[in-house]
């Protein structure tokens, strides 16, 4: 294939070759990582530091082994070495091309006919026998609410009449998050304590206490969502433009924002979430990097007849031609009485990025429209993704109506929210006619008690 060029920042080269196969056996036909992918982390060997990896099939590729090789030289080594430490932070903050150089030579080297394969197949890792950490250390995190349909849903049970308000159409609304409690793929999300309005039940609906208690969240819910990798930041004060909004982003994972809906109605008026989403949130452990992605780029849907274009600030042809993604979603539950007897997760939503109202490159062109300086390794959430026709809704709010309609699951058990010891697996696939088809691997938490008051 030869290199093409749309938008002047995305590039469709030899990398993504649907022809293309690896000497790793495991990576042809991986349903995650095929040598289309070759995502970045960080992963920690055994008896050995953390330090960047690639992930290829079921192996992961040492990136500390690389930079050390001849095979690697110009802009590939330099890629390599930024990113063999403990975190990605150096080589998120390096240009799409120096990303770009590294993805074409570690690609050639693991293909199939490679010359190299011996020395290549020292620099790899099982992926079994390593753990998986954050590939960034997070400066910021900050969630953002573009999915119309979950915030129309949400907005009806409170607002049937009027469900989004006033300024949703026009401003890409958000809050910042707590970084700190960004967490990998595959621990424990304590359920949290906090204030909360018990509810008792009176002739013709609910009635909320007069006085709140402090105790373990009973409304724990999680809410299905892309994260979006920041690369190269931008100064003080100088905003991103939107047409450059994009080179800004090295990357997507997909992130779980675990959510306590009791806490949350308490305490967000005036000023919004703060306790009820601070205690945990989950994120799949690799960067599905921009330039892996370039297949997968799609036009963003028209908005709907009459509603209103976005402020120029927010407006690029070129960003609408091709600023969104053709990524699908599943969400599963497991119960703990399911691990048990041996019974698979259940798929409770299936969605799709094309769902979110505002491209990635809009949110970043907003949050830097005051002056706010983005860091390379900052990470956005898009808010929950959920689908137009309730097929596919993105949290348990939605699909259990706030606890009105419970979720029955096939082994009989219901839920409204979650119990301790369900785990929720979010999984996401990138596919487009013509291309190997990508993931994301696992967006995994387990539900553990709320510690003793």
């Amino acid at each position: 294939m030869t290199g093409e060029t749309w938008a002047g920042q995305h590039e469709i080269d030899e990398t993504h070759d649907p022809q293309r196969r690896s000497f790793v056996a495991s990576a042809n036909g991986h349903a995650a990582f095929p040598i289309q992918n070759l995502p970045l982390g960080i992963f920690t060997p055994p008896d050995l530091p953390p330090r960047g990896g690639v992930a290829i099939g079921d192996h992961i590729l040492d990136l500390s082994a690389a930079a050390q090789s001849p095979l690697l030289s110009g802009a590939a080594y330099q890629a390599a070495r930024a990113g063999a430490g403990e975190t990605l932070n150096p080589l998120l903050a390096m240009s799409a091309q120096v990303r770009r150089a590294l993805r074409r030579r570690l690609s050639a080297l693991l293909a199939a006919g490679s010359p190299h394969t011996g020395t290549v197949a020292g620099w790899l890792w099982d992926a079994r026998a390593c753990g998986l950490g954050l590939p960034a250390a997070i400066g910021d995190y900050s969630d953002f609410y573009a999915g119309i349909h979950h915030a129309e849903t949400i907005g009806r049970q409170f607002r049937p009449d009027a469900p989004l308000l006033p300024n949703y159409k026009h401003v890409p609304i958000g809050y910042h998050g707590r970084a700190s409690s960004v967490r990998a793929s595959g621990g424990l999300v304590r359920r949290p304590n906090g204030q909360c309005l018990a509810q008792r039940a009176v002739a013709g609906g609910v009635e909320g206490a007069e006085a709140p208690t402090f105790r373990p969240s009973q409304r724990l819910d999680m809410e299905l969502e892309l994260g979006i990798w920041i690369g190269a930041g931008n100064r003080p004060g100088e905003p991103i433009a939107i047409a450059e909004a994009d080179q800004h982003i090295a990357g997507l994972c997909l992130l779980n924002d675990w959510s306590a809906r009791d806490i949350q109605a308490w305490e967000y008026q005036p000023l919004g979430p703060f306790l009820a989403k601070s205690f945990a949130t989950t994120i799949s452990p690799w960067v599905i990097t921009a330039e892996a992605l370039a297949p997968f780029r799609i036009a963003q849907p028209p908005r709907p007849a009459g509603d209103p274009k976005p402020l120029p600030y927010l407006w690029d042809e070129a960003d609408q031609a091709r600023g969104a993604y053709a990524i699908t979603f599943e969400v599963s539950l497991q119960t703990e009485a399911m691990r048990r007897h041996g019974q698979t997760g259940f798929i409770i939503s299936r969605s799709a990025a094309r769902h979110l109202y505002w491209t990635p490159a809009q949110l970043v062109a907003h949050h830097t429209s005051g002056g706010c300086d983005l860091r390379p390794g900052d990470l956005l959430g898009s808010g929950t993704i959920s689908t137009p026709d309730g097929s596919g809704l993105g949290s348990l709010m939605e699909l259990t109506r706030n606890g009105q309609a419970p979720l029955t699951l096939p082994n009989g058990e219901t839920r409204c929210f979650l119990a301790d010891g369900d785990a929720l697996s979010i999984n996401g696939r990138a596919s487009a006619d013509g291309f190997i088809a990508i993931g994301f691997g696992d967006c995994h938490g387990v539900v553990s008690p709320a510690p003793g008051v």
